[in-house]
């Protein structure tokens, strides 16, 4: 089964977030567990938390179908000593977030280098930034998102994502989340059914299907190879109707939430049952 669904901005109490996914037909969704604009948050209300679980549990959302999003603020491998320190802090305080609303996945980019060390020692750096915050929290595990290769953000390559889990030390914790915009922009090609075919099998080499853990699922505004990250709706951009139709229909990416990010929430209704409907 595919769960399907989308990234939910709630300003109101988070409790409201498995509701508004279940009014949107979605059987998936994300959100951010802190507010995304400040390096930390007050601490949740016990009686929110515990709302949360109840409405998820009420609507049919298990963990499996919820892949939070940790604040874009967070570097991982930042060459600037301060914001490496808070970003490693946010990212204890998000993990045990997600727990404490009986979660047990959280979705982050690695970070950007500035030009300021080489992609080696930035894959090495997150992949220590992330045993720190392992050892320093319990059953939530380090989801890592691929990037677009915009900037000098890292992570655009398989092989980025592949050094990093190498230098993981509890690989039970860790995972990756494949967004198709920012496979599409960093350059692998997925535009006819032996390009697809051929970019998982590459996956699979390199960094292991095991590793799945979600997939934002976005249309690309730029062609393959642009590293311009920008999100269109489905089937509105260079990806088209026919590459959503082809991941819809393989079942090997069953059983993991699929997340729209796509830029018009009015949509949002209408792209997950499209995408439904070519399951």
């Amino acid at each position: 089964m595919k769960y399907i669904g989308a990234h939910i901005d709630a300003d109101t109490d988070f409790a409201q977030i498995p509701v508004m996914a279940s009014n949107l037909g979605a059987t998936a969704f994300s959100f951010c567990p802190v507010d995304a604009r400040r390096w930390s948050s007050p601490a949740y209300d016990p009686a929110m938390a515990e709302g949360f679980k109840a409405a998820c549990a009420d609507l049919g959302y298990g963990a499996r179908q919820i892949l939070p999003h940790a604040s874009l603020l967070l570097s991982l491998c930042s060459p600037d000593s301060r914001k490496l320190k808070l970003s490693r802090v946010s990212l204890i305080d998000q993990m045990k977030r997600c727990a404490q609303l009986g979660l047990d996945m959280l979705n982050f980019h690695p970070g950007a280098t500035l030009k300021e060390m080489t992609e080696d020692e930035a894959t090495a750096l997150v992949a220590e930034s992330i045993n720190y915050v392992l050892e320093r929290t319990e059953g939530v595990s380090a989801v890592i998102e691929n990037t677009a290769g915009q900037g000098s953000n890292i992570g655009y390559t398989f092989e980025h994502l592949a050094a990093i889990i190498a230098g993981v030390e509890d690989k039970t914790r860790v995972g990756v989340c494949i967004d198709t915009c920012h496979a599409s922009a960093a350059g692998y090609d997925m535009s006819t059914p032996e390009a697809y075919e051929d970019t998982w099998s590459r996956f699979d080499a390199i960094i292991g299907r095991r590793y799945l853990r979600g997939m934002h699922i976005n249309d690309a505004m730029r062609p393959t190879g642009s590293r311009i990250d920008r999100h269109a709706p489905v089937g509105k951009g260079t990806l088209g109707n026919d590459f959503f139709a082809i991941l819809m229909a393989d079942n090997r990416l069953d059983e993991i939430p699929m997340i729209l990010e796509t830029p018009d929430p009015s949509l949002w209704h209408i792209e997950i049952d499209w995408l439904k409907a070519h399951t």
